[in-house]
């Protein structure tokens, strides 16, 4: 098994806003996720406790619009 931590999932693009956060959770417990809606203006810097979820806040169900990845 490697010690290599997850640090992007492309799968999730699609995918439901909270399936999304559920899953990257799973994987990196470590780290804070944000949600934020697609076109939003977020601060700019790496942190390498974080990952950011854009979705699609015009649909219902909120489709995530971007890769996800740590920073």
């Amino acid at each position: 098994m490697s010690s290599e931590k997850k640090a992007s999932w492309p799968e999730v693009v699609g995918w439901p806003a909270t399936a999304a956060v559920t899953q990257i959770n799973g994987d990196r417990p470590d780290v804070s996720i944000e949600v934020i809606p697609d076109g939003a203006t977020v601060p700019p810097g790496f942190d390498a406790n974080r990952v950011r979820v854009f979705f699609n806040a015009g649909d219902a169900v909120g489709p995530v619009t971007r890769t996800p990845f740590v920073g």
